[in-house]
């Protein structure tokens, strides 16, 4: 047969190959569902810098160290004073009992008493949204209602299997800094 009579596929096999497409493409993007996405974690914080007398104590958010995350940290910013770490949030700002999401900065503030202001990745552990409230003790996916722990990002509720990550951060003058 020449090239000039080769007959046109039929539908069905227009059908079929689509369909191995679809379903290929399917499954490429299951290959990562379920799994952890890579959180921001903060830079070493600076040696020796205590903070002021009154201020809140920015604790470790979690049992573990920031150290050991999985993912590199964005370094802070650097502020229009030359060099000056810019302010996360004023604590004022931080209710007791509830938080702030930063999800510009990819940051979960939490102030679970009034001397603690705790921060998390705003990633939620279950599919990679972004975690959309912090309400009545915990911190809410809107994704699939996982809810986790605002005092040490421990899973509450909903399909998240793991707790959110902790991002260190400071307090100095009454502004939540990272560390």
């Amino acid at each position: 047969m020449t090239e000039e009579h080769r007959p046109c596929p039929s539908r069905r096999a227009v059908l079929c190959a689509t369909g191995a497409a679809g379903v290929t493409a399917l499954l490429a993007g299951c290959q990562t569902y379920g799994q952890p996405v890579a959180a921001p974690v903060a830079a070493d914080p600076p040696g020796g810098d205590a903070p002021a007398s009154g201020d809140p104590v920015a604790e470790p958010a979690g049992s573990g160290d920031p150290a050991d995350a999985d993912a590199p940290g964005e370094a802070p910013d650097d502020g229009p004073a030359g060099g000056q770490v810019a302010a996360l949030a004023a604590v004022a700002d931080l209710p007791v009992g509830g938080g702030r999401i930063l999800a510009d900065r990819g940051v979960v503030l939490t102030r679970p008493t009034q001397d603690t202001v705790k921060a998390y990745s705003a990633t939620c552990t279950h599919a990679g949204c972004t975690v959309t409230r912090v309400d009545g003790g915990t911190i809410v996916c809107g994704c699939h209602n996982s809810t986790f722990d605002i005092a040490d990002g421990s899973v509450r509720g909903g399909p998240a299997g793991s707790p959110l990550p902790p991002v260190a951060v400071s307090v100095r003058d009454g502004q939540v800094l990272l560390a």
